[in-house]
This record gives structure tokens, C-alpha cells and sequence, in this order.
């Protein structure tokens, strides 16, 4: 095809053109002399990302996936009881690498196009009088399914149910993108993804560890060599890294940390908001409803929206890439064929979502899927246009100092 195939999966998401200049580098010595000059100011600056004054910071070559691996390998014992909840893929695939290190995984199952039940939550942190749970599991954004969760409720069920536990947060599709408050929310192991929300491609997984964890790292009993804390720290400590830093990649979340704390970290929320609230706006239009249940369910990340009863989400993904050369998310074991997602995060403004919308237009009627050309692209633009919401004031304000 003519012309640029455009990505709206919901990760590995789109890479700035200042960021991928900032990755193509040559090679350079990780262990040169200047090298924590570099290291130790972007370890502080990343801390500002997780709003963290007292956590540490861990840059592990691997996905979130290896982030996961890391926080509970450090931290727990062979055994531990973790109470964690499912409703997509991404906290099942969690789940299940827990109950792999032999984790007795107490699992409250939930209505996929929903989040973290924070009712049941509480009721099983108060019913543990013996404080058998070690630790609580939160997918803050389940990609899967479009659905954010209130990490801030879990920490207020603990502290209501005077439990101990750790609080463990995926935020893969959620830090830096979508409001998170490391430690205000009590959170101790957070992990992120670098080809989310950072903008990088994928093979970082960026991660944060409070004081309580890395107590507890000093004793977990599950095994680990690659991720363990305790080497990075004595190697971190002074600029550097136990092994092979994949230092083009963190050349990159170089300039990506610097143009989120640049642009701001609250106007990176209200824009990823601003964003989401205009894809929404055309799903409704469609008459499409998304797979998240509620409003208080909806993700600024990614949309996962529902396909009419006889279509195949499949189906629409392929026609999209291959006539209209747009890359959207697909459905994920259970809602596989049911449902096809739009990415909205990371380096994304109004008329690259609105493209991805008229070629998902175009898209749904070759399918046959009932809807009026052009309805789903007229109520985005109308939506974005609008003076009324916080994101345009505030983008008015920011233009007029400059």
C-alpha cells in the first residue's frame, strides 16, 4: 500500500520522532566513566513519574511481563497467599504466573466489562484476621477489555481492614498515561511497560518498589537470579547495571521521561482523557456499546468495543489493515471475535484518533456492520471541538503563556 500503515493497538504504541532519534545512537560503552551523570538523574525523573519520593526505581530488560515476574519473585515466599481478581486477559496471565511460582492464589472472578471488585475486596481483607494474605493484586487498566480500576479504593479497603498486606499494581497500560499515585495510594511494586505510555518500543519493563517491598526483598524465598532486586540496587546504586543495559532504549525513555514531565503530567491526563471521551463519543454514535459495563469502568487507554451479534471482530481487523492500512486491537480470549479495540494512549492527538475512526467506518460498513457513514467521525469532531471540556481550555491557556 501507498502512503504510512497507521498503529491504534493499545501497545506497542507509537514512537515520537524525537524519542526514536534519541534511540538511533551508536553503541556505547555501559560501563564508561560518565555514564551516571546519565543513569542517576533519569532514575530521579522517573520517580516523578510514579509520584514517589520514597520508592526505588528498577529498569529490567524485559516486557511488564518480566515486571510482574520481578515484584512478586522479590518479595514473596513459596506458599504466600495473594488475593487477586479476574476480569481480562492481562490479570489472568498474572494470576497465572503467580500460581506457576507456587503462590496460593485466592481468586475472586468478575465479569469480564468489569474492574476490581472493591466490595469483595474489603470483605476478604476484614475476613483475614490471621493476615494469611500477603498480597493484593490490582491490573489498574485491563487492556483486554477497555476497564480502569481504583487502585485508591484497594488501599482504602486495606486500611479500613487494618490488613498488612502489600499492594502490587500492573500499570503496563496505566503509568504514564492515566493518573497514578505511588505513594499516596500506598502502593509498594508498581510496574509499567516502556511500549505503552513511556512511547518507547517494547523491552523495558519500568518498575517502582517502596520501602515496605524492598524490606521484604531481603528475605522473599521464591528463587530469581536476572530479576533480583538486591543486585540492581548495589549496581544501580552508582550509576550502572548488574549486566547489558539495553542502553538505546534507555536513551529513549531519556527524552520520552522528558517530554512527560515537559508537557506535564496532569495535562498527559486530561489529554488521554480528552482523547478517549471522543472515541467514545463514536462508538456511541455507532450505537456500538463498549465492553466496559459502566462509566466508572472506562479506560482513557483503550476502548474495547463490542461488535452486533453475526460479526466478526476478526474479520473487521483484517479488512482494516489490509484496505485501509489501520492496525486496531483484537478481541482476547473471551471476547475473541466479539470485540475489536482502539489504542488512545501515549503519543496520540485529535485528527490521528479521528483517521483511525474513519478507516474503522469505512471498516464496519464493508462488513455490513448497520451504521450511517460518517456518524462515529461527525460526533468525535464535534466532541473535540467543543470549548466546554477542560483539555481545550487548558490548551487555550498553555498557547496564550508561550
Amino acid at each position: 500500500m501507498q502512503g504510512t500503515r497507521s498503529l491504534f493497538v493499545p501497545g506497542p504504541t507509537n514512537v515520537p520522532e524525537d524519542v526514536r532519534k534519541a534511540i538511533d545512537v551508536p553503541m556505547e560503552d555501559h560501563r564508561a566513566p560518565d555514564l551516571p551523570a546519565f543513569t542517576l538523574p533519569l532514575f530521579a525523573d522517573l520517580k516523578k513519574i510514579f509520584k514517589t519520593d520514597t520508592g526505588r526505581v528498577f529498569l529490567f530488560p524485559a516486557s511488564g511481563t518480566g515486571g510482574w515476574e520481578a515484584a512478586i519473585t522479590n518479595t514473596l515466599r513459596p506458599g504466600d497467599k495473594v488475593l487477586a481478581s479476574r476480569f481480562g486477559q492481562f490479570s489472568h496471565l498474572w494470576i497465572d504466573l503467580c500460581q506457576r511460582h507456587s503462590l496460593n492464589v485466592e481468586i475472586v472472578d468478575v465479569d469480564w466489562g468489569e474492574g476490581v471488585p472493591l466490595d469483595i475486596y474489603a470483605e476478604r481483607l476484614k475476613a483475614d484476621k490471621d493476615h494469611k494474605i500477603k498480597a493484593v493484586l490490582v491490573t489498574q487498566n485491563e487492556t483486554a477489555t477497555g476497564v480502569q480500576s481504583d487502585v485508591s479504593g484497594v488501599r482504602t479497603a486495606l486500611d479500613d481492614a487494618g490488613h498488612p498486606a502489600m499492594l502490587y499494581v500492573d500499570g503496563v497500560s496505566s503509568i504514564a498515561s492515566v493518573d497514578f499515585r505511588m505513594d499516596e495510594w500506598g502502593v509498594d511494586l508498581a510496574v509499567s511497560g516502556s511500549q505503552k505510555g513511556f512511547m518507547l518500543p517494547a523491552g523495558l519493563a519500568i518498575m517502582c518498589a517502596s520501602e515496605k517491598a524492598l524490606e521484604a526483598s531481603k528475605s522473599a524465598g521464591l528463587a530469581r537470579c536476572y530479576f533480583d532486586f538486591q543486585d540492581m540496587i548495589q549496581t544501580n546504586d552508582s550509576g550502572y547495571f548488574p549486566y547489558t543495559p539495553p542502553m538505546t532504549l534507555i536513551r529513549g525513555l531519556r527524552c520520552s521521561v522528558d517530554r512527560l514531565l515537559d508537557e506535564g503530567l496532569e495535562n498527559v491526563f486530561a489529554r488521554h482523557h480528552y482523547l478517549a471521551e471522543g472515541v467514545r463519543k463514536a462508538a456511541d454514535a455507532w450505537s456500538l456499546r463498549l465492553c466496559a459495563k459502566e462509566p466508572k469502568w472506562y479506560s482513557d487507554t483503550v476502548s474495547a468495543i463490542c461488535l452486533p451479534d453475526g460479526y466478526d471482530s476478526g474479520e473487521l481487523l483484517a479488512r482494516a489493515y489490509h484496505r485501509y492500512g489501520i492496525s486496531l486491537g483484537a478481541g482476547l480470549s473471551k471476547v475473541a471475535g466479539r470485540v475489536f479495540r482502539i489504542g488512545h494512549l501515549g503519543d496520540m492527538n485529535e485528527v490521528m484518533l479521528l483517521s483511525a475512526l474513519a478507516g474503522t467506518e469505512m471498516a464496519l460498513r464493508d462488513l455490513g456492520v448497520p451504521i450511517v457513514a460518517g456518524s462515529g467521525v461527525a460526533a468525535a469532531q464535534e466532541y473535540y471541538r467543543g470549548a466546554a471540556n477542560g483539555y481545550s481550555d487548558l490548551l487555550i491557556t498553555r498557547a496564550a503563556a508561550e
